[in-house]
């Protein structure tokens, strides 16, 4: 069988090396992709929004099954024209995916269908805005009402960081033009819930975390995410089950009552806190880079997943109970202006996997190329075993202009 996966980074990296080990798959494209997953797959330059040009290349190419990484893609309505060519094609269509790609969608549909989530308003006017923070108490969560690379977050601890914030957002059009969704602090651990979903049908994978923070001790600014893990010790069975009876399953219940099935993974950011867990987002698509701890936890052939969820046939997921931990080496300056090009040396030594992020390779060898460069992913009987091993692996990569955090995993620990 002949696969097309789209997209470029560490996400789809470990969705090729997954589907790499499929004895149904023979063949493995990726458009655009990156140096890594040219190890595995041939690369197509082909851009993850230019849907038409994807589309003629699975019809040329005879792709059996086409795989869709990022939200980009998935906002591009790329399932919605392959569907409608015949092209057995992974992932929710356009109106599905709105769960992500519009904040306020995703609450008004919380909101509509009891699915617990903090209490918020939306605006499109800086001063009615800004005026509603001010009659609410600090801290308080603002939103880009779209996508935003999973920076469009901030919460907002003085009424000053506020008022630039929605400046940003609503006046100068950071993200483009668009809406604002408020929402109340909430308080607790945050946790990432991956469920493949086909239509009715939800069949949860390990939860894990993700680390946002730039640096240890959960400090600097915001990220894509610096490492994550999975198993988490802090979620227990019981939170793992109330989460999918009261969040997941009732939200893809949700989405079939409003015409807009759903089919493909659905991404739960939730937190528990003291008053239960409740939904800080939802994602259309693998997270990343939880994509990269949990996808080798998985056991099952990773093609006859996604084609019995887009068949709709029954699915039977098996999990390695090992922890698997990763860490994100990411270039200097990240995720504000950083420079590219460095060399990387050292990656045939590490006794783990390596998935490339941002990377490219000229004459044999690796250098930087985005911000995020390199998850090393580490496994161990307990969490501290796989974050030591995690680290060791890390210390064997060298390269002028790479940092990571030392302690991914710590809230845990």
């Amino acid at each position: 069988m002949n696969v097309l996966i789209v997209g470029a980074g560490g996400r789809c990296h470990a969705i090729a090396l997954a589907l790499s080990k499929s004895k149904y798959v023979s063949e493995i494209y990726c458009a655009p992709g990156n140096a890594g997953i040219a190890q595995i797959a041939t690369l197509v330059p082909i851009k993850e929004t230019d849907v038409e040009a994807l589309k003629a290349f699975a019809i040329k190419q005879k792709i059996d099954l086409t795989v869709v990484g990022p939200e980009m893609a998935l906002a591009a309505g790329i399932v919605d024209e392959f569907n409608a060519a015949g092209l057995k094609i992974f992932g929710p269509t356009k109106k599905a995916a709105e769960i992500e790609t519009s904040k306020s969608y995703a609450k008004d549909l919380m909101k509509k269908y009891h699915i617990p989530t903090a209490s918020y308003e939306v605006f499109t006017d800086y001063e009615k805005a800004i005026n509603y923070v001010r009659g609410h108490s600090l801290p308080i969560v603002l939103k880009y009402d779209g996508l935003a690379a999973g920076k469009g977050v901030v919460i907002a601890t003085t009424l000053e960081e506020a008022e630039e914030t929605l400046k940003d957002m609503l006046i100068d059009e950071e993200f483009g033009s668009s809406s604002v969704v408020i929402e109340d602090y909430l308080e607790g651990p945050e946790f990432s819930f991956m469920c493949f979903v086909s239509n009715d049908k939800v069949y949860p994978m390990e939860v894990s975390q993700d680390h946002k923070r730039a640096y240890d001790n959960d400090l600097g600014p915001n990220t894509g995410g610096m490492g994550a893990y999975s198993g988490v010790p802090i979620i227990n069975d019981s939170d793992k089950e109330y989460a999918l009876k009261h969040i997941m399953e009732p939200t893809a219940l949700a989405l079939m009552a409003e015409g807009r099935p759903f089919k493909g993974v659905l991404y739960g950011g939730l937190m528990k806190t003291k008053d239960g867990i409740k939904v800080i987002e939802f994602n259309a698509r693998f997270g990343d880079p939880e994509t990269e701890v949990v996808l080798p936890k998985l056991k099952n052939d990773l093609f006859e997943v996604f084609c019995d969820i887009i068949d709709r046939n029954k699915v039977e997921l098996t999990f390695d109970p090992m922890y698997y931990l990763g860490v994100v080496l990411a270039s200097k300056g990240y995720p504000s202006s950083y420079e590219k090009g460095f060399l990387i040396e050292g990656l045939n030594d590490v006794n783990g996997i390596v998935y490339h992020m941002g990377t490219k390779e000229d004459g044999g060898k690796y250098y930087t190329n985005g911000g995020r460069v390199l998850i090393v992913v580490a496994k161990g009987k307990t969490l501290l075993e796989a974050q030591q091993n995690a680290n060791l692996e890390v210390s064997k990569i060298k390269c002028n202009n790479l940092y990571h955090r030392t302690d991914i995993g710590h809230r845990s620990l």
